[in-house]
């Protein structure tokens, strides 16, 4: 995609929200359904996937671990937003690769030792990309990335989360 294309895909967007910010807050929705064992089945809106438990808490490494989902999500959000970006600034890149990795102490998730946190303790983004970009260029690349890349910033700033339930019969 062009430069222009994108602007000119994205314009009506942006006049819209400035016009009416309200419509601009839409919720995104993801459910599952408690699978065999010990997984979970989520729809993904383009297919069926099954997450259970990692095999450093047990599991037999044939269902996808939530840990790796959430790196995904953030690799193949920073993915997008890197191409975007680098289309709306005219950056060429020829290729690319977004990595991501998370560091976890599996003990908290056990409960082995409360003093190991649940969750991921430090988490690296990197990419390799091919192109012949400035180091300016590059600097501003990265930097806007990092402003619009919707998991990015979701992780860097936790939101407010609630939690809740329904007993069915």
């Amino acid at each position: 995609m062009k430069t222009e294309e994108l602007r000119e895909l994205q314009a009506p967007l942006k006049d819209k929200y400035r016009a009416e910010p309200e419509s601009a807050l839409i919720t995104l929705r993801a459910h599952g359904r408690i699978g065999e064992g010990i997984t979970c089945r989520v729809e993904t809106g383009r297919a069926l996937v099954e997450a259970g438990l990692h095999p450093a808490t047990g599991g037999d490494g044939l269902s996808l671990c939530s840990g790796d989902m959430l790196l995904e999500a953030l690799v193949a959000c920073a993915g997008v937003t890197l191409r975007a970006v680098a289309t709306s600034i005219g950056v060429e890149l020829r290729d690319g690769r977004v990595l991501a990795e998370g560091d976890l102490d599996f003990r908290g998730t056990l409960a082995v030792a409360k003093d190991a946190p649940v969750g991921f303790r430090d988490i690296r983004l990197r990419f390799e990309l091919d192109t012949d970009a400035s180091e300016e260029q590059l600097a501003s690349l990265i930097r806007l990335t990092e402003r619009y890349c919707v998991v990015y910033q979701t992780l860097r700033r936790t939101p407010e989360m609630t939690v809740s339930y329904t007993v069915t019969e």
